[in-house]
């Protein structure tokens, strides 16, 4: 089964996936521009692009599975959105240079393009990144190591950005509360070439 397929198959069976934008966006809005162009990369059904979309950006939304991207073309639709989907394997393509003012990526994990990924954004760009890490209390996401960030790798893939925001609680403290699993950052790239 190739990776499309695979992904095609979970997205098959209807919108049992979230349509809600990552939780670092979330928390973060208040820190996207009010224009500009805006990339949900790996993107899903979409959650990231309808609320960039929603906030004005010019939102382009990047996927493998096309039934994904049709469900999120749409709800776009329905919600009187323009979004300018791509069906691509984010992992092979490459990312135009110094594109987009806002780059989305949540539980998606590639180290490669992290170095890519930076490179795609203008200069005062920000990148909102969100994924799982092996401190992981919970089931969901992946099992796989190779696609869990161990702790304090997610700060160190985007070393060139300048963190405005960082949260990875880890297994410290009272594991009932607070950000677990996962890790997040808002980086903003440097306004000089």
């Amino acid at each position: 089964m190739s990776l499309q397929e695979k992904w095609n198959a979970i997205y098959s069976g209807g919108l049992s996936r979230s349509l809600a934008p990552s939780r670092v966006l979330l928390e973060n809005t208040h820190l996207l521009p009010g224009s500009g162009m805006a990339l949900d990369l790996a993107c899903g059904l979409g959650g990231n692009a309808l609320l960039m979309a929603e906030r004005g950006l010019a939102a382009h939304a990047w996927d493998i599975s096309d039934i994904a991207l049709h469900a999120l073309e749409k709800q776009a639709c329905g919600r009187g959105l323009e979004i300018n989907t791509r069906q691509c394997d984010v992992e092979c393509g490459d990312l135009p240079q110094e594109s987009f003012d806002v780059l989305v990526v949540s539980h998606f994990l590639c180290r490669a393009l992290a170095p890519r990924i930076v490179s795609a954004l203008k200069p005062g760009g920000l990148l909102f990144y969100q994924t799982y890490t092996t401190e992981k209390l919970a089931e969901e996401g992946p099992r796989n190591p190779d696609y869990l960030l161990k702790p304090g790798e997610l700060i160190s893939l985007f070393s060139a950005l300048r963190p405005l925001y960082y949260r990875e609680d880890g297994i410290v403290g009272d594991l009932s509360l607070g950000w677990r699993n996962e890790a997040a950052l808002v980086g903003i790239k440097s306004q000089i070439t």
